[in-house]
Parts: C-alpha cells; sequence; structure tokens
C-alpha cells in the first residue's frame, strides 16, 4: 500500500497521539487536529486520502464534520472513531458518507485494517471508473501477427512481460506500439490491475504534470479541488507513457525519480507518495539520437532502454495486411448493420503492394472507407482509396529506371490498365526472362521472395495464372 495523506481529528489528546502514531507507524503521512472545524479548515487547503475522526468533540463534532466533508467533497473517505457507539450513532454515520466505524479503544492491528480496506476500496473505486471510461472509448481493434517481424515481438514481449523492468516499445506512427505495450501487461503479473494511458504529446507542460502526479486543491488557477494522477490510479499495475520522446526536460527529470524511486509529490503538495508501478514507454523518435542532441535526458534513456520492444513498419510486415484488412471490414461492417465484404484478387493485390507510409492506422482508414462508400458484399479496387491527392489516390510521376519505360507508346499501352494487371504482367515476363528463377525475378524486381511467392499464390486461386 502507498504512502497516504491521513487527516485524525479528535479532542482527546491521547486518543489523538496514539492515531497518529499508529497511522505514521504504517507509513502514512499524518496530520492531526482537535476539532473538526480546524480540520475543516485543513482540508479547504490540501485534500486528505482519509479521515479519522471521533465522534463527540467540541465546537464541530465527528457527525457535523461527515455531513459538511460529504457536501463539499463527495467520495472523501471518513472513519469515525468513538468510546460510546450506539446503533444510531453508526447507522447515521453511515447514511451520512463514513465509511467505517473503529470503536475505542482500538489496537494498531484494527486500525491497519480498517485503513487497508478503505484505501482499497478507494483505489477500486478509481480503477472502475478510470476502466469504465476506456471500455466506452475503446477501439475496435486487436492485435494480430502473421509476420515473422511481429511473431518474433510477442515472443520477446511474453518474455519481457513477466519482468518488472521497463519496456520501451519503438516504431512509426501507426505500427500498434499502444496494443503492444498492452500485450505486455496483459500477460503479465499485473494483469487484473489497471492499464493507463497517457499520451504526454497531446498534453502542455503544466497539464501533463498534473495528469500523471495529479494535483492539490488550489495549486493553480482552476484548482476547484484535489485530483488523483494516473500514476496513483495505476498503482499496482502498469503506465503506459506514449509518444514519451516529446516530453519537456523539467518533465523528464520528475519521470526520471519516479523510475529511479518509485515516488512523486502531487502538484502545489508536500507530501511524497510512493506508487508500485510498471512503465512501458512508446515513441517514434530515436531516443539515442534525441539524447545525442541534448534534447533528451540521457539517464532517463537508459532508464527506459532497459527492455527495448521495436514494431516494424507495414511495409516490413506483409503477411499481416491482409489478415488486418479482414478483422477491419468485419469490424467496421457490424459497427455499420452491413455483411462482412469480401475482397476481390484484384483488391487484394493493390493492398499488398502499397507501401502504407501511415502503417496500420492508415490501412484500417481505408478499409473503413470501402465498407462505408463501396458497394455491400465486396471491396474492389475502387473502392479502396490511397494517399494524399485530392482524390483520395496516389500521384506518382515516374523517376530514375522508370523513365525508360514511360514512352509514349508504352504509356498509350499501359493505360487504362489497372496496377494488378500491370504487376502482373511485370512479374510474368520477368520470371519468364530469368528462366522461372523466383528468387532471381525477385530481385530484379526489388520484391522479396516471399512477397513474390505470395502473389503467385493468390493468382493461382484465382486462376489468373496457370
Amino acid at each position: 500500500m502507498s504512502s497516504k495523506l491521513i487527516f485524525v481529528v479528535d479532542d482527546d489528546s491521547l486518543s489523538r497521539e496514539f492515531l497518529t502514531e499508529a497511522a505514521r507507524s504504517l507509513g502514512h503521512d499524518v496530520q492531526a487536529f482537535e476539532n473538526g472545524a480546524l480540520a475543516l479548515q485543513a482540508i479547504e487547503r490540501r485534500v486528505p486520502d482519509l479521515v479519522l475522526s471521533d465522534v463527540r468533540m467540541p465546537v464541530m463534532d465527528g457527525i457535523q464534520l461527515t455531513r459538511t466533508v460529504q457536501d463539499r467533497y463527495p467520495g472523501m473517505p471518513i472513519v469515525l472513531v468513538t468510546a460510546h457507539a450506539t446503533l444510531e450513532t453508526a447507522v447515521e454515520a453511515l447514511r451520512l458518507g463514513a465509511l467505517d466505524f473503529l470503536i475505542k479503544p482500538c489496537t494498531p492491528d484494527s486500525l491497519e485494517m480498517v485503513i487497508k480496506r478503505v484505501m482499497h476500496t478507494g483505489q477500486l473505486e478509481r480503477e472502475n471508473a478510470y476502466l469504465r471510461g476506456q471500455v466506452e472509448g475503446a477501439k475496435p481493434e486487436t492485435l494480430i501477427a502473421q509476420s515473422p517481424p511481429m511473431i518474433q515481438v510477442l515472443r520477446t514481449a511474453a518474455r519481457v512481460a513477466r519482468s518488472r523492468g521497463t519496456v520501451l516499445v519503438t516504431g512509426e506512427s501507426g505500427t500498434g506500439k499502444e496494443k503492444v505495450a498492452q500485450y505486455v501487461h496483459q500477460a503479465s503479473p499485473r494483469a487484473d490491475k489497471p492499464f493507463v494511458k497517457v499520451n504526454c504529446a497531446a498534453l502542455s507542460e503544466s497539464l501533463l504534470d498534473s495528469e500523471l502526479f495529479g494535483h492539490e486543491k488550489g495549486s493553480f488557477t482552476g484548482a476547484f479541488q484535489a485530483r488523483v494522477g494516473r500514476f496513483e490510479l495505476a498503482d499496482g499495475g502498469t503506465v503506459l507513457l506514449d509518444e514519451i520522446g516529446d516530453i519537456s526536460p523539467a518533465m523528464q527529470a520528475k519521470l526520471l525519480r519516479i523510475l529511479q524511486e518509485g515516488e512523486f509529490e502531487r502538484v502545489g503538495g508536500t507530501t511524497t507518495l510512493k506508487v508500485d508501478v510498471r512503465v512501458i514507454a512508446a515513441t517514434n523518435r530515436r531516443l539515442v539520437d534525441e539524447a545525442a542532441a541534448g534534447r533528451f535526458r540521457e539517464d532517463l534513456y537508459y532508464r527506459l532502454h532497459v527492455l527495448p520492444l521495436e514494431v516494424a513498419p507495414l511495409r516490413d510486415r506483409r503477411e499481416d495486411v491482409l489478415p488486418l484488412a479482414r478483422h477491419f471490414a468485419e469490424t467496421f461492417a457490424r459497427q455499420n448493420g452491413t455483411s462482412t465484404p469480401a475482397f476481390s484478387v484484384e483488391a487484394q493485390e493493390q493492398l499488398l503492394q502499397w507501401t502504407w507510409p501511415g502503417n496500420v492506422r492508415e490501412l484500417e482508414n481505408v478499409i473503413h472507407r470501402a465498407v462505408i462508400l463501396g458497394d455491400p458484399g465486396k471491396i474492389e479496387c475502387a473502392d479502396l482509396l490511397f494517399g494524399p491527392a485530392a482524390d483520395g489516390r496516389p500521384v506518382m510521376r515516374p523517376s530514375g529506371e522508370a523513365l525508360d519505360l514511360y514512352s509514349k507508346e508504352c504509356s498509350q499501352a499501359l493505360a487504362n490498365h489497372t496496377m494488378a494487371n500491370v504487376e502482373r504482367v511485370a512479374i510474368l515476363a520477368t520470371l519468364d526472362a530469368t528462366g522461372g528463377n523466383k528468387t532471381e525475378a525477385a530481385r530484379r524486381l526489388s520484391l522479396t521472395a516471399r512477397t513474390l511467392s505470395n502473389k503467385m499464390k493468390i493468382w493461382r486461386q484465382a486462376g489468373l495464372v496457370a
């Protein structure tokens, strides 16, 4: 259990000292007050994680304190402690929002048990609120891997998951780094704890500070109440720091401390909090180059680069293209209440030959458009809109060796043929020129032998080649 801020409220000095020392012996930061009014003034300045309050006190008793606190700070954990317990008092306290009731004289063991139970309940409520938001905003995608590079990444990730070390997931934008990070969490002993994601590039330095570490009431303009940060939410689980290469030097120093010590303070706070969190960082930058250029702390880089995982771009994972395309087609068809469309052979060829500069994210968008705008039941080449041109299709001009083929006669012969047909003719002609040697043909065509074999297999199944 991480260190928490506890307010002890009791007019009896002996009882107050006992509760204070007992809570401190459990590793918590404790502040003590003689009555509810003084405690309420302190709460206005800084919201505690738990209030332990006597019931009978002058000025403001525990029942009044509970009522006032729950009105102003709904959900704040309060435990009432009294030597004058009655059923009516207990029912009234619980009705007003107190989480538990202790009878004096209480023992250190009973106090520890109550504190742990209350803290655990509060943690579960915060986790459930966070996880509900994650489920409601979850994207309809999954981790599909049939290519050798991706299978190897997942094998390494499975071994990495069993450790406690920090993981650094690298790769181009849109390759699926977040999904790999989630796979590591799900394969780890922390799988039943929260998986909390933070996009570091989407927030300013001040907002990111508050998002990660939380803040106290009044710590900045607009901080009308205290807020728990993502690291506290993830206590016992995993935090994914996405786009970590974009954070400021000041935030880099704070992250270095929590990686080294597991400690931090909320914005505007003075209490040091400790959490048990596994950190996974992700970036599309080369942090080693950023460190060499002085834009990223070298010591933080080495703290992050304990267990590296590199996700290959989709152009190097051709075997994943069609399985991912089919998955996205099924997903978006289900969302739109239509039957899952099949891909024509030509459409499959188009998907395989595109270079996918936007990686899996681009593939997802292409299939989404095809499902919505295309004819139900089938996806044709005309439904696949690639690239940034005004009409959605790639605009390319020949250069280099391709200029040799771009004569007027040749261009007229190629005009109005689909790219799939042109590619098939080029591959078959090159195989004929090499006497059927697939390895040599692939080399001349700048293809991998596996890609060439896959294309031939698709064509044979479709009856396009003998």
